[in-house]
């Protein structure tokens, strides 16, 4: 039976994707920072994975651990609203850290195995907000944006070994912890105050969210339909974004 490696399966997305293949019949790779029982349905296709993506060794520790991933969810990532002017330096290599370079490296420790078997799949899970900017989320965006870009190449560049390279966009999604971690790290000097109340109202406003549910399910289709198209928004929302 298949593999499917979860990076960021302790919630939101993540968790989603990683309930949604095991209720499938897949085996599991959760991996997350602490490994916590509990969280997905009790299985023995079920491996709960320790996972810093930004430990130099930790996505080779990973991927061995795995072992043979035909699907790679690249999902975990965090993100912090703020004014770049006040973003510290350390909070935006955080940022980077995480959401690119960290799928890179996963990308990396999947890819020699693929490429010797000539078949795989890697899914990078992006966001909307780069088809429409948002202000106090640059840092966030421009790491999507990028991890967006390095997804279009990678794919161009492993096709011909068999490798399949998909991109996840999802919408805004309130319901997962993201937005109240990132509020919780919010770096916003007082000139830009009136920016976060415009924001914060155009969040409350009443609209198509997305669900995590909407992502696990694109997940699904980007690592099982061969006809789907390299990027797949998930959610209402990002549906509308899309060109």
């Amino acid at each position: 039976m298949p593999t499917v490696l979860v990076t960021g399966a302790s919630s939101g997305f993540g968790l989603a994707t990683a309930r949604l293949f095991l209720d499938r019949g897949w085996t599991v790779a959760a991996a997350m920072r602490v490994p916590q029982e509990g969280l997905l349905p009790a299985s023995d296709r079920l491996r709960l994975v320790a996972l810093d993506v930004t430990d130099p060794e930790g996505p080779l520790r990973a991927a061995a651990e795995a072992g043979p991933v035909d699907v790679l969810v690249n999902n975990a990532g965090i993100g912090f609203l703020g004014a770049v002017e006040g973003m510290p330096a350390q909070d935006i290599r955080d940022i980077l850290d995480t959401n690119l370079i960290g799928a890179i490296a996963m990308a990396q420790a999947v890819l020699p195995r693929m490429r010797e078997r000539r078949s795989g799949t890697i899914v990078h899970v992006t966001s909307s907000v780069t088809l429409a900017p948002i202000p106090l989320l640059a840092v966030y965006t421009a790491s999507k944006a990028a991890l967006s870009a390095f997804s279009a190449v990678l794919s161009r560049e492993v096709e011909g070994f068999g490798v399949r390279v998909r991109e996840v966009l999802p919408g805004r999604a309130p319901s997962t912890p993201f937005g109240a971690k990132g509020r919780v790290r919010m770096h916003l000097p007082e000139a830009y105050r009136p920016v976060a109340q415009a924001l914060m109202a155009g969040w409350q406003s009443p609209g198509p969210l997305t669900t995590p549910d909407d992502v696990a399910e694109a997940v699904w289709r980007a690592a099982n339909d061969e006809g789907a198209p390299e990027r797949l928004p998930a959610g209402v929302d990002a549906e509308a974004l899309m060109p």
